[in-house]
């Protein structure tokens, strides 16, 4: 398998069908989920999300059934350099600027915070790009 063809599954349940669409409710568990120590430990997270897959004339699938869903991984490694590592970029680099433009070290602070409003904008602006190209397919 070539790299970034690997796949990530989800185990979830049909919760509707609209059309060729269907919601599918997954249960994300945080990477520490299996650790004796959850019921102590306040970073232990367990959350359910709703899902949108593509359904296709060959699926048949009903409200109710039990799925598992895959996505491209590299799909994955994507949401984070854009939900995490591009923001910190443009933090600090903010905030860099401000400082070498001479402002004062609390409004170089707060303008490169600010920054993140337009990045998360223009992501918002872009989630019909997002979801045509970061798709879920039902295994």
């Amino acid at each position: 398998m070539a790299l970034g063809e690997e796949k990530v599954d989800h185990p979830g349940v049909v919760r509707k069908i609209n059309g060729n669409r269907a919601e599918v409710s997954i249960i994300a568990k945080a990477g520490c989920i299996s650790c004796s120590l959850k019921n102590v430990c306040s970073v232990s997270d367990v959350q359910e999300k709703i899902i949108e897959v593509d359904l296709y004339p060959n699926n048949q699938v009903k409200v109710g059934d039990n799925v598992v869903i895959e996505m491209k991984q590299s799909y994955g490694n994507w949401a984070v350099v854009l939900g995490y590592f591009f923001p910190f970029l443009v933090l600090f680099l903010g905030l860099i600027l401000f400082l070498q433009l001479g402002l004062d070290q609390g409004l170089s602070g707060i303008l490169a915070i600010a920054l993140l409003i337009p990045y998360y904008g223009g992501l918002y602006l872009l989630k019909g790009f997002f979801t045509k190209h970061f798709r879920y397919y039902l295994k």
